[in-house]
């Protein structure tokens, strides 16, 4: 028994060593996913080294019981600690091509003319950003502002706001409060989504649960509140921009402006272009356009609004959006026909899923796969990287007059 207890011991010290080891070396990078693994790996390695050098080593013998549940928790608290990393595996982080070297910044802005609809505390609402900019470069630099997914997160596309300002762009992701997952605050303060919210969006995607009309009412509700903060970010930024010494805010040029989102944060992007004479380009990615609909009561249905669209706009698309275009009147505006979009740019991601559009089948093609129920027919990095080329690109055009655009209508 006492020689057993030794070769155990010795096992679970040299598997610590060995993964402390690959962490060191380059063959593991150390995330946040292998910290359970880790604190587990470790836990047993001191208690094989305290039976090592125990002068009396636990010789007693123990009731099978005992010895079956010790061996089930061991089994259930190793499945646990494997869960983040087989979640969240090691990943190559897309190609960053440009010149400049990338920087963060994180920062909470409080609307004085917002309160806080989620709460009944007397608030006023507040919203989290963080900012990608060129460091250590002279000049200043076009302004692109995104707003993420239905519950998505500001994080949601790094790989596209990196290569953005690798190029020469402060670009500002927001969090929206209570519509992302979760975000946190510069004080700390984490707020996760609002369930009553998750349950709206959820269910709009259902037959039978709301009516054509609830479903307009939805929409309008998210747009009014994805614009004010993406009004309110702009508008900080551009009085920030004026007065304050922080770098960050001097090295944005305010005459050159763009917007981009994913899904909700695409739907939010289009209505903002109409909203605001300062946004010069508009990129969508896999939205409808909510706010280019109309609710026509005689017919019970949606249809597309009928005044020209100015600003500059680029939209990708993948499968799942693209097989709505001309067949669900949520998509009647995007519809390719619609001469109020004649000069906007459509492309189209064949064998792309609707997440296949931001950074998580990268990181978690597990989740990705989960959430938009079955795994995308395209590679997940030429989707990613073929995105973020022409996002670059046309912003390039748009914003700071170089080159032209001319992208393919199908990659």
């Amino acid at each position: 028994m006492h020689s057993r207890i030794k070769l155990i011991s010795w096992i679970r010290i040299t598997l610590f060593i060995i993964f402390v080891i690959l962490i060191l070396s380059p063959v593991i990078d150390w995330s946040f996913s292998l910290v359970l693994l880790a604190a587990l790996l470790f836990v047993f390695a001191l208690k094989g080294s305290v039976n090592l050098i125990r002068k009396k080593a636990a010789v007693r013998p123990s009731r099978r019981s005992t010895r079956v549940w010790k061996r089930l928790l061991t089994a259930v608290a190793l499945l646990i600690s494997l869960i983040p990393p087989i979640l969240f595996p090691q990943y190559r982080a897309p190609e960053v091509t440009g010149e400049y070297e990338v920087r963060t910044a994180v920062y909470t802005y409080t609307d004085p003319d917002r309160m806080e609809g989620f709460t009944d505390t007397g608030e006023r609402r507040r919203v989290n950003v963080k900012f990608w900019y060129p460091h250590y470069a002279g000049g200043t630099y076009p302004l692109v502002v995104f707003s993420h997914g239905a519950y998505g997160v500001r994080e949601s596309n790094t790989s596209t706001f990196t290569e953005l300002a690798s190029h020469g762009y402060v670009v500002v992701s927001i969090d929206h409060p209570y519509h992302s997952f979760y975000t946190q605050g510069m004080d700390g303060k984490v707020t996760m989504v609002n369930a009553e919210y998750m349950r709206e969006v959820n269910d709009s995607n259902k037959d039978g649960v709301y009516t054509v009309e609830e479903l307009y009412g939805l929409t309008r509700k998210w747009m009014k509140l994805r614009t004010g903060d993406m009004n309110l970010v702009i508008d900080k930024i551009l009085e920030k921009a004026a007065s304050n010494e922080d770098p960050v805010y001097q090295r944005i040029d305010t005459e050159h402006i763009g917007v981009i989102g994913h899904s909700m944060g695409g739907a939010a992007s289009v209505a903002l272009g109409r909203e605001r004479s300062d946004v010069d380009a508009v990129v969508n990615l896999d939205a409808p356009f909510f706010t280019e609909l109309v609710y026509d009561r005689k017919m019970n249905d949606l249809a597309a609004k009928d005044e020209p669209y100015r600003v500059p706009l680029l939209n990708i698309y993948t499968d799942d959006v693209w097989r709505q275009l001309g067949k669900n009147s949520a998509y009647a505006a995007n519809n390719t026909g619609n001469p109020n979009f004649k000069d906007a740019y459509t492309v189209h991601f064949e064998g792309a899923k609707h997440l296949s559009l931001t950074d998580l089948p990268l990181f978690s093609p597990i989740l990705a796969n989960m959430l938009q129920r079955g795994q995308a027919d395209i590679d997940k990095y030429y989707c990613i990287e073929t995105m973020n080329r022409l996002i670059l690109e046309f912003y390039d055009y748009t914003l700071k007059g170089i080159g032209q655009f001319a992208p393919q209508a199908v990659y």
